[in-house]
């Protein structure tokens, strides 16, 4: 597959090619091969290899952001969530929140903030808001704790997985005619005789080949690395990015018994801290720091960690420790800074910017609006290309997977589930498969057949890119991911037709970057700062 990608990118013309292949590129890609244009996206790493696959998993509007006062944003969001759902059934579900209350006028603080929720979301509310007792409260949480509960109040949001999503999406672009190539890192910008941004040059990061594409018009969607690419096109541009690091904690399912999620209003630092289900897990977070610099594998800070706990210990009546801890993971948001700016002044919003030489990019933003962000980096990309204007239809434009949420066809199994209807071409290639049904491991779910599956029909090329984002392995456990590793390796050869010696670079290489998503291991100095 990915020689005949490759082929139609060699010396191509398109009208579109998009850099990065994030929420950001994957949405612009999709946008433009929807409305006619041919595309070509490429992606330095592997789809949705940084803060992409990295976030709290939520499509939502943003409760903090209401408390903030931004109003537009959270309508917008709403707006953007509803239509998540009707158009991946497979990828995103309504999950109920408790905000539980240990003071009696938090209840009605919190239930007119969440009414509001409500009516910013219009017809396309996933389910109304509603104040619970102390016993409704426990019944839907188990182990909240419960010394000096008053009760809560509910309501509800969106969950997905944002690295499935990744791929869903670059299958749906690639079944509209886009060219979506991973591993191929763009290493400079192509200039017409008029100094127009006319395409690109890029290496392939598995044979080490340059190759060139020309563009009526090129998009930058490259999140916290746009700094970077904007400076090929002008050296003296402005840094428009600020990365903000988020951690994460993952917890054994017995942390919050049930199917409700927390939303903890008030941390130390004035943060909104979720605890959430996921995939047979408990998801714990996220902290907010400005990071030095953009890098491809963020780490914890070990303070960071020592909050989360905190933090959670607070809600649930059991405490979590490190040695509780069965992954630890770091992404990187490309918040929206101008020079000069103070930080308190940084926007979660998105912003797109047109350089003098036609060099589109996009700024911010977040995954619940990446199709809007999508629409509107395309209304500045026809202008500056003089593409002939076709209508947004992503609106209406159901995801590769599609299935009715009543359908009997639609999995049970969280794991399968994402795949919608494509859950049958997952099966088909365990029956080929030798051991193919069998377990990767006895403590995840996966079968050994997903992995030939994830390089025969969604361009995985390394372990990585199996245990992290066509599975979710590394995150459900970060050390049963390392023990299959080689597992893994050995199935992908087979279908990559890799040697012995890659066997074993390949197997080494994921089992040091599983280390640092182990807290035990990290402490001791492989991975969590000090």
């Amino acid at each position: 597959m990915r020689n005949e990608v490759l082929a139609a990118t060699t010396n191509g013309r398109f009208d579109v090619i998009v850099i990065g292949g994030g929420a950001s590129g994957l949405g612009v890609a999709l946008d433009a091969v929807s409305r006619g244009y041919s595309t070509l996206l490429l992606e330095q790493a592997d789809f949705g290899s940084g803060t992409s696959s990295r976030s709290t998993k939520l499509v939502h509007g943003g409760v903090r952001y209401l408390q903030q006062g931004n109003i537009s944003l959270v309508r917008e969001a709403l707006h953007e969530r509803g239509l998540l759902y009707q158009n991946a059934p497979h990828l995103v579900t309504n999950l109920a929140f408790v905000v539980p209350r240990y003071k009696w006028w938090e209840g009605p603080f919190y239930g007119i903030g969440l009414k509001l929720y409500d009516l910013l979301a219009g017809k396309l509310n996933l389910a109304k808001s509603r104040s619970l007792n102390v016993d409704e409260t426990l019944a839907a949480i188990p182990n909240l704790e419960s010394d000096g509960l008053d009760g809560g109040t509910e309501y509800h949001d969106g969950q997905f997985d944002d690295a499935r999503m990744c791929t869903t999406l670059v299958r749906t672009a690639r079944d509209l005619g886009a060219v979506m190539v991973n591993r191929a890192a763009v290493i400079g910008l192509e200039h017409d005789e008029d100094g127009h941004v006319c395409g690109v040059r890029f290496k392939d990061g598995e044979l080490g080949n340059e190759h060139m594409a020309h563009a009526k018009v090129v998009v930058n969607a490259t999140g916290v690395f746009a700094n970077s690419v904007r400076r090929m096109d002008d050296a003296q541009a402005e840094s428009v990015v600020a990365p903000s690091r988020g951690v994460h904690l993952v917890l054994d399912q017995s942390f919050l018994a049930g199917d409700t999620a927390i939303m903890v209003p008030h941390t130390d630092d004035g943060r909104v801290l979720f605890v959430i289900p996921w995939h047979e897990r408990c998801l714990v977070g996220t902290t907010d720091a400005l990071a030095p610099e953009p890098i491809m594998e963020p780490r914890a800070m070990d303070d960071e960690v020592e909050f989360i706990l905190r933090n959670a210990a607070r809600y649930l009546d059991r405490d979590p420790t490190r040695d509780d801890i069965l992954c630890v993971f770091a992404g990187l948001r490309p918040l929206v800074r101008h020079e000069g700016q103070a930080t308190k002044k940084i926007s979660r919003e998105h912003e797109v910017l047109v350089s003098q030489h036609g060099l589109v990019s996009i700024i911010g933003g977040k995954w619940t609006t990446y199709r809007k962000m999508a629409d509107d980096v395309m209304d500045h990309a026809i202008d500056v290309g003089g593409l002939d204007r076709g209508a947004c239809v992503t609106e209406s434009l159901r995801l590769r997977g599609w299935l009715d949420r009543e359908d009997d066809a639609m999995p049970d199994q969280n794991w399968l589930r994402v795949y919608g209807a494509d859950c049958s071409e997952v099966m088909a290639v365990c029956d080929e498969v030798d051991r193919g049904h069998e377990l990767l491991h006895e403590r995840l779910p996966y079968l050994r057949g997903a992995v030939v599956h994830a390089a025969r029909h969604e361009q995985a090329l390394r372990v990585e890119d199996v245990l992290s984002r066509r599975t979710r392995a590394l995150l459900l456990d970060a050390r049963a991911a390392g023990e299959c590793a080689r597992d893994v390796a050995e199935l992908l050869a087979g279908e990559l037709g890799r040697d012995a010696d890659w066997i074993a670079k390949e197997t080494a290489a994921f089992e040091e970057l599983a280390q640092g998503y182990r807290v035990a291991d990290s402490s001791r100095g492989s991975g969590l700062s000090h």
